[in-house]
């Protein structure tokens, strides 16, 4: 099995440069100083109080000895990798009111570096440069497009001399697209959307003009969604920039009966021209997506020996259950396989490219309710997957999530909330104990390692609860992850015998990174309990372990000599019970 992987910028032997690792985003460090062997003799060796308490999903990225991280509400900071010592931080200022236009916690997932400096999207819509010695800005502009309610989550991406970004706020009532600016000027220099206009304003291209035949309705008014809100790669080769769609708004589809269509380029892989922004392909993994099940993980960049051949290929674990394999070339379809169970579609038909729905699965029309596997959460969301060349493995933080959906024919649109267009009254946590016991005994994590070629899981390893970080896996033969339960893990990557634990004294859910400065390797995790499951789901986030937010930088190397403060009590607990709201912008 011959197989490598695609650095669209090859990184320096010791820096960790962009958030993914690579611009193929394969998180996957070859620094093997740390390995199999002597991985029991990782301590801590440095770490860093946060000054926000939400979720921290962000991965931190390293060059030159300086390492350059997000928090919550989009808050920059700038340490020196191998002491800890904070060099600068720099606060956009977020309005708070911004928040009442986002679903999943005021969260950011990192910034981009380029030529002395550092871009971050912030939460209320803006592009910022910072100066990389400094902090200081150096020029800011607005990503947000009218007076809808935007937000900017993900990283940005660098391709060329272009800082390209997306947004989110698919159930707020926007229309999804990425831009690429100018990353000495910030000038914008294209915007390619993701879902048609009105068709009595003209389209922006023959892409567009042909996704306007696929909707019914008046998708306009609401929107349409499919924002670009996480995982942007690219390929400096071919000149592609690859991103996953988010879901149609809202997710039930026209609310005068009827079928709302594909709906392109919603819930779809694509791949635009990081030149001009020109529509290259599209996949869309999940035609007439009405259960939240975006395209928007990991995509990961590979060279596969498929059938005796070399294919340069793009990887995605969809949130919808299929692990998709893709030409990266022209998008074609090269296999789909469930790596978790799966009931809204009995597969995906490799000539056609389109999955085989189970006909109950569509409560837009049969009126009933429907437990969908995988729930609107996923049975992958945005937590970072990893591809090592060296196992030739994928390694997925999956989970089992099942989730109840009912059309709420009553459903209007408001300007304040939002909108998914199904009865949440009738989808609430029951209060019965034993359906309650029922319910959370099928809440399930695990970490997969999938053979991307086999079209099957090489080994698994299960955590008591959903909701875990996102993976490192390294030279050393190692898989790094931390968990909903507050332990970061270092597993043997060929299979998976655990090898490694620190209590972390918080949940995990950000993706670790590791770098080298002088000669020594260091593994990092922003840790910090938050994101949108323990917002949302009361009871159902304890699956895990009552988790506090501890949110801190956590690094580590071998025969470190850091410890942690005895924590003290958590100064609030979550809602004794939730409905079963499944957002994940």
């Amino acid at each position: 099995m011959a197989l490598c992987s695609a650095y669209a910028t090859a990184p320096s032997a010791g820096d960790w440069p962009v958030v993914g690792h690579d611009n193929g985003e394969t998180r996957f460090s070859p620094l093997s100083l740390i390995d199999e062997h002597n991985v029991g003799r990782l301590r801590l060796v440095w770490f860093h109080d946060l000054d926000t308490h939400r979720g921290q999903e962000a991965t931190p990225v390293v060059i030159d000895g300086v390492m350059y991280s997000t928090s919550a509400w989009s808050k920059v900071q700038a340490f020196d990798a191998a002491s800890g010592k904070l060099l600068w931080q720099f606060d956009p200022k977020v309005p708070g009111k911004i928040a009442i236009h986002v679903c999943c916690d005021v969260v950011n997932r990192g910034v981009a570096v380029s030529k002395g400096r550092v871009f971050v999207g912030t939460l209320d819509g803006r592009l910022i440069a910072l100066d990389a010695r400094s902090g200081k800005p150096i020029w800011t502009v607005s990503t947000v497009e009218g007076k809808r309610p935007y937000t900017v989550t993900g990283a940005p991406l660098i391709a060329g001399n272009r800082v390209i970004i997306g947004n989110a706020g698919a159930e707020y009532g926007v229309r999804g697209y990425i831009t690429a600016y100018d990353e000495k000027t910030g000038r914008k220099l294209w915007r390619f959307y993701t879902v048609p206009d009105n068709p009595r304003k003209g389209f922006e291209n023959a892409a567009l003009r042909k996704a306007a035949t696929t909707w019914s309705g008046e998708w306009w008014k609401d929107g349409g969604g499919g924002t670009v809100w996480n995982s942007l790669t690219y390929d400096a080769d071919l000149d592609l920039v690859y991103f996953g769609t988010g879901n149609a708004a809202p997710w039930s589809g026209p609310m005068e009966g009827g079928d709302r269509g594909d709906a392109l380029y919603t819930a779809s892989i694509m791949a635009v021209r990081g030149q001009n922004g020109a529509y290259v392909w599209h996949y869309q993994t999940t035609p007439g997506d009405v259960w939240d099940y975006d395209a928007t993980q990991t995509l990961s960049l590979a060279t596969l020996n498929i059938q005796g051949q070399p294919r340069q290929v793009v990887m995605q674990a969809g949130k919808n259950g299929f692990f998709y394999v893709l030409d990266r070339k022209n998008g074609a379809l090269l296999s789909a396989e469930a790596f978790e169970p799966v009931n809204w579609a009995s597969g995906v038909d490799l000539a056609t490219g389109r999955p085989i729905v189970n006909p109950e699965a569509r409560y837009d029309k049969t009126g009933k309710l429907w437990v969908a596997a995988p729930g609107g959460l996923g049975a992958h969301n945005w937590h970072a997957m990893s591809f090592s060349p060296q196992t030739g493995l994928a390694y997925i933080p999956a989970q089992e999530m099942p989730f109840p959906f009912l059309k709420d024919r009553d459903f209007t649109p408001s300007e304040v909330g939002v909108n998914m267009g199904i009865d949440l009254a009738s989808t609430s946590l029951p209060q019965d104990p034993k359906v309650k016991a029922a319910i959370l005994a099928g809440l399930k994590g695990e970490l997969v390692a999938w053979d991307p070629i086999a079209g099957r899981a090489a080994w698994r390893a299960p955590h008591p609860g959903p909701w875990n970080g996102g993976l490192l896996s390294t030279g050393g033969n190692l898989v790094f992850q931390g968990t909903a339960a507050g332990d970061f893990l270092a597993y043997r990557a060929s299979d998976g015998h655990q090898l490694w634990s620190f209590p972390a004294q918080t949940g995990i859910i950000a993706a670790p990174m590791t770098y080298a400065v002088d000669g020594r390797q260091y593994v990092t995790i922003v840790a910090g309990w938050g994101g949108v499951f323990p917002l949302v789901a009361g009871e159902l986030a304890f699956k895990s372990g009552r988790i506090p937010n501890r949110s801190r930088v956590l690094t580590f190397a071998l025969d470190g000599t850091a410890s942690l403060p005895e924590p003290v009590a958590p100064r609030w607990t979550a809602p004794r019970s939730a409905r079963f709201c499944a957002l994940t912008r």
